[in-house]
């Protein structure tokens, strides 16, 4: 992590806009839209059926979001899809038109297709040219997508970004994406705590409007270097034949389990994430006391409420900590900017009021993290 150069280009977050697909539905429901898995070995559906009233306790999901149709099993949407309509309504918050738009970088959590989604998503605006970026890291990849858009504005670059995330989620949940016979448990927990959704920010240089929200600082690190990966699926790094894939279940995306992942989480001088969080708080020298939300993407309360024991440490009290994980399951990359979306429109910010976001994700141990601050005419000098 380096410190940021000053250009005295401010960056605001001139519009947000979310989307979650489908209606909402309850745990119970989980495994009609995404299919029983009939197939799998016995054990696996007795250890699931137990696993399934676990989570309904630790994670205290109300409702879920999918873009499947239970009864034609097709989806009813996709990454770009959810995008789009996530940007149209970031644009119109923004008082903007697609034409407007001269950067887009969108952040997922991994993506196989071509051309990439950046383009795509530029193409179902209509925006003729633009300068564009795909970045696929996980759970840190909204925020990188955010870092990148943030840098390329304040160095002049470009005017006016839009920045978006996307989880389909259950494209890799659903029963017919499984070769059933080979499943194992570290494979199909997931299927109770994550869901699909969008998220998308219009941030603008130097804006006319010196009022509202501004972004003062991004950062990213990785400290899995000397870790093994806790969430993947056995893919190479080349093309291999789908039915050889298929046939040996390398797609299945598998999470270790607390006892395993607690190993490689939690230090004895703190967790990955504290450690990570302290270092942000002193690099930048954010005002803790300024605090106003404390946005944790993280896919479990119960994951979430460790680490705020440990946050009170560095002065960010429990009451700080803002989730909407109980209404909308987790939906990975995008969390933050459905977040951060609901934040602006259900919340009244204050002058010097900050947000701070920061995330651990477990594939390999990247982090990212940020601070925006709320601005009045006062503060800016306007």
């Amino acid at each position: 992590m380096v410190n940021e150069v000053e250009t005295g280009i401010r960056v605001k977050v001139s519009g947000t806009g979310s989307y979650l697909p489908g209606k909402a539905i309850t745990i119970d429901e989980v495994d009609h839209y995404l299919g029983k898995l009939d197939h799998a070995p016995l054990k696996i559906r007795k250890w699931l059926e137990r696993m399934k009233e676990l989570m309904k306790e630790i994670l205290e999901v109300e409702h879920y979001y999918f873009a499947i149709d239970p009864v034609t099993r097709q989806f009813t949407e996709d990454n770009i899809s959810m995008s789009v309509k996530a940007a149209k309504l970031a644009l119109d918050s923004a008082g903007l038109k697609s034409g407007d738009i001269d950067l887009i970088v969108y952040g997922s959590a991994h993506q196989d297709q071509m051309p990439t989604a950046s383009v795509r998503i530029q193409e179902a605006l209509g925006i003729e040219k633009c300068g564009e970026l795909s970045i696929h890291a996980n759970c840190t990849s909204a925020y990188k997508a955010l870092l990148t858009a943030f840098d390329m504005l304040r160095l002049g670059r470009y005017k006016r970004a839009l920045v978006l995330s996307s989880g389909m989620s259950s494209s890799e949940l659903r029963a017919e994406y499984y070769n059933q016979p080979l499943i194992k448990k570290e494979e199909v927990f997931l299927r109770y705590f994550l869901s699909d959704g969008a998220g998308a920010l219009v941030l603008e240089a130097n804006p006319e409007n010196r009022e509202g929200l501004f972004i003062e600082n991004v950062m990213m690190e990785s400290v899995g270097g000397k870790k093994p990966a806790a969430m993947l699926n056995r893919r190479p790094a080349y093309w291999m034949n789908p039915r050889d894939e298929f046939e040996g279940g390398y797609h299945h995306l598998s999470q270790m389990f607390n006892e395993q992942l607690r190993l490689h989480f939690f230090n004895d001088d703190g967790s990955v994430f504290y450690k990570g969080l302290k270092k942000m708080i002193d690099a930048y020298n954010i005002q803790v006391e300024k605090i106003r939300f404390f946005q944790v993407n993280f896919p479990s309360k119960h994951i979430s409420e460790l680490v705020m024991e440990e946050c009170e440490l560095l002065r960010i009290p429990k009451s700080k900590l803002y989730s909407k994980m109980s209404t909308m399951g987790y939906l990975g990359p995008p969390m933050v900017f459905v977040c951060l979306d609901r934040i602006l429109k259900e919340e009244k910010l204050e002058g010097n009021d900050i947000i701070l976001s920061f995330v651990t994700e477990v594939s390999k141990f990247m982090q990212a993290g940020f601070t925006l601050q709320w601005h009045t005419a006062e503060l800016t000098g306007a």
